[in-house]
């Protein structure tokens, strides 16, 4: 699509000099100036938006967990252990991608700033969580107890976390030329998700192991560490997915430019809600195992496996889908047009110098 035009520039169908009247192209200082200024504006903002999440980052780790990654390094140890699903789910949708490979740069970058990004979703959830989960007392009522935290993950903390993993796509990575295809955005946006699991398993695992140490001693730290590092293997792969989601639409966004806006709300608004879906669900496991006797911890992991694996099946026909549609079209043959047009125009020239 065209840009939109004054009337005065459909008219003159381009044969007048319009310059400052209804164009504008930088052509004296000031206009250099004015482009300089803008784009030192939009790149400091963008590093200060790292900047923040990096300080955020630090804070949560000086605060929260001290010096246990240094004094125990074998937490460090189950941290990776515990995200090492959620690589492979991650790794799988990278290798689905039948475009390109794309640049270990922007794969490292979105990881980072996912993993920083996480900063941000900690402060708003924490800001509203009192405003909604302090309704849940011992006292209140089974509808209280269900609804609150629904409420809260529902409209806090499914959009919150699923904007700021979105954010550490499109804030680099999608401006890149080389994000050239609407799958890359499914790859970006599982790399997203993959560094956000991994701070989050880090200060979970991490807290756990300082509570540990407080309350029994480094005796029973290792113990929970690994207890609880166990558990987190299975949040990891939801964060690739649900940003997958949210990750593929932001690039069907970037080749639909016309209802781009519309296209992200819903890649957006999938991932928010399947995120609070599974949220809601793990929280209120316990009033349907407790009454009917079943085993907590296998129900809990049953139903993991199944949400998760029905989801990841959903995004696993989406990238097929656009592979059949990539080999039906013969789109990469077009992926290296470029390519043959600067071979063929340099055999040309050489052609003529030949002739000449």
């Amino acid at each position: 699509m065209s840009a939109e035009q004054d009337p005065v520039q459909r008219a003159s169908e381009g044969d007048e000099d319009l310059y400052d009247v209804a164009t504008w192209e930088p052509r004296t200082a000031l206009d250099r100036f004015s482009s300089w200024l803008y784009g030192g504006i939009v790149t400091s903002a963008r590093a200060g938006v790292v900047a923040l999440a990096v300080l955020i980052v630090v804070a949560q780790f000086a605060a929260a967990l001290g010096l246990v990654f240094v004094d125990r390094p074998v937490v460090a140890v189950y941290v990776l252990l515990s995200v090492v699903p959620a690589l492979g789910m991650a790794g799988f949708v990278w290798k689905a991608d039948v475009t390109k490979r794309e640049p270990l740069e922007l794969l490292v970058v979105t990881f980072a700033f996912g993993f920083l990004f996480a900063g941000f979703a900690a402060i708003l959830n924490t800001i509203f969580s009192g405003l909604f989960l302090g309704q849940v007392t011992a006292d209140a009522p089974v509808w209280i107890a269900v609804l609150a935290p629904a409420l809260y993950y529902f409209l806090i903390v499914g959009p919150v976390e699923e904007t700021v993993k979105w954010l550490a796509i499109r804030l680099y990575a999608f401006r890149s030329d080389r994000f050239d295809a609407v799958v890359d955005g499914a790859v970006y946006g599982a790399v997203a998700g993959l560094g956000f699991a991994t701070i989050e398993n880090a200060i979970y695992i991490g807290r756990e192991v300082v509570m540990a140490v407080d309350a029994a001693g480094g005796a029973a730290a290792a113990d929970v560490g690994l207890q609880i590092a166990a558990v987190r293997t299975l949040a990891g792969p939801g964060h690739v997915i649900y940003s997958a989601f949210a990750g593929y639409y932001l690039g069907l966004a970037k080749f639909n430019p016309d209802d781009a806006g519309p296209i992200v709300v819903k890649g957006l608004v999938i991932a928010a809600v399947i995120h609070a879906v599974y949220n809601t669900v793990v929280t209120n496991l316990g009033m349907l195992t407790g009454p009917l006797g079943l085993p907590s911890g296998l129900v809990f992991i049953g139903f993991v496996v199944v949400y998760d694996g029905v989801l990841f099946y959903v995004l696993y026909r989406k990238l097929v889908a656009y592979r059949t549609a990539y080999e039906r079209t013969d789109a990469g043959s077009y992926e290296d047009e470029p390519e043959r047009e600067d071979a063929e125009f340099l055999v040309d020239l050489g052609a003529e110098d030949d002739g000449q």
